[in-house]
């Protein structure tokens, strides 16, 4: 066995290995290598990259013979490089031991489309170095790491309420059996992963048969290539409701269906998109299903406890909840003193008044009502047919018409 000159090229990323990151933020770490002989070294360099890239095949026959078609595209999000040791057209002699090389690049400022891995593509980042040396060959090590775009679901889009309505004529062969309605409506758009989702809808009934109510969170999963689109569905959480007999009504006033963890949405792009439904259905025996679709966008930021009206259940009562115990003071203030309000002479005029007796027997039985005093305002001018401003009889009218 040939004694290795290098013992260990080792990368490192400072930080956790499970951080994560965002546009603006600098990476750094460094390289490692430990030699057991001295070596010559031509180059060593750091790229940073970041690309999304989608790739499938699709086959067809032609007579005997199966043509592949190849549908690829790629977008480089960022390219960085760094000279750890340049090639000046000289050779570097490294002596045997321990090398440790820092380097640092920031993420370009503009929007980094969040990490992701699918069946026909992948959103990756990572950080690449390449050891060059005369008569060898290229040492290399990589290393990726997470991007994650900022969704903040407390924007007014992402908080107003998504509803819809509709209708089918159930049909089974060519008898028309009734007509199924569905209504829905949600709180808002954006949510987050661990998340309960409040379901109002109303099913209407009008068939022979007995249907079934369900809900779904779907996730699709969008890759573009050569002006052709391939989707992936999968259904990540299920609402089933009871069975709703024929000519019947049911109403679900929020019902719940949680969200598990999932990716955020990508929409930002162009070949590769991930999004998100609320799919409420009815599934009618012996026909197609009537659907209902609301949009949902999974964010990263998750709602502020004052950031909207319609929340969660949950989210109304933590803010209802701090809401009282900013409105209700530790100490409440003592009330004023009786002298402070009434003085010493008014105070001996209501002692020597006589009041009269007066039957409290139904006051309990009546409404408390509170007491307004009565502001003493200045009486209107009094009415008089007469003009108490009339003109002088030597004015000359107006003529109306110049």
């Amino acid at each position: 066995m040939a004694f290795q000159s290098v013992k260990l090229f080792a990368l490192e990323l400072d930080g956790p290995g499970d951080a994560v990151y965002c546009s603006g933020e600098m990476i750094s770490g460094v390289v490692t290598l430990e030699l057991n002989r001295e070596i010559r070294v031509r180059a060593l360099r750091v790229l940073g990259r970041g690309v999304a890239a989608a790739h499938w095949l699709e086959n067809r026959s032609v007579g005997v013979n199966t043509v592949y078609n190849d549908y690829t595209s790629k977008i480089t999000y960022f390219r960085k490089r760094q000279h750890l040791i340049r090639d000046n057209g000289e050779l570097t002699v490294l002596s045997a031991g321990r090398h440790e090389y820092p380097f640092s690049f920031q993420l370009p400022e503009e929007t980094l489309v969040t990490s992701f891995e699918g069946k026909h593509g992948s959103i990756r980042y990572w950080v690449k170095v390449k050891l060059h040396r005369p008569w060898a060959a290229v040492k290399k090590i990589k290393k990726e790491f997470t991007v994650i775009e900022p969704i903040d679901i407390n924007t007014p889009s992402l908080l107003a309420p998504q509803a819809g309505t509709k209708e089918k004529m159930a049909r089974i062969w060519y008898r028309n059996c009734g007509q199924v309605s569905i209504t829905a409506k949600i709180d808002r758009k954006g949510y987050t992963p661990g998340e309960v989702i409040p379901v109002f809808a109303e099913f209407d009934n009008s068939t022979s048969r007995s249907v079934v109510p369900k809900a779904y969170i779907t996730q699709t999963q969008t890759f573009i290539a050569r002006g052709t689109m391939k989707q992936k569905r999968a259904v990540v959480a299920t609402l089933c409701g009871d069975i709703l007999g024929a000519r019947r009504r049911e109403t679900w006033h929020g019902r719940a269906i949680k969200i598990p963890p999932v990716g955020p949405s990508i929409l930002q792009c162009r070949i590769i998109k991930v999004e998100y439904m609320l799919r409420v259905c009815v599934d009618v025996p012996g026909t197609s299903k009537l659907s209902l679709e609301l949009p949902l966008v999974m964010g990263t930021i998750p709602l502020h406890p004052f950031g909207s009206r319609t929340s969660s259940v949950s989210s109304q009562y933590s803010v209802n909840m701090e809401w009282l115990r900013m409105a209700i003071p530790e100490q409440p203030e003592p009330p004023p003193d009786y002298s402070a309000v009434v003085s010493d002479e008014e105070a001996v005029q209501n002692s020597t008044a006589v009041q009269p007796q007066e039957d409290l027997s139904g006051v309990l039985q009546r409404s408390l009502m509170a007491y307004v005093q009565e502001f003493r305002l200045r009486p209107p001018p009094v009415y008089s047919e007469v003009d108490p401003n009339p003109q002088p009889i030597t004015m000359r009218p107006r003529c109306m018409t110049c």
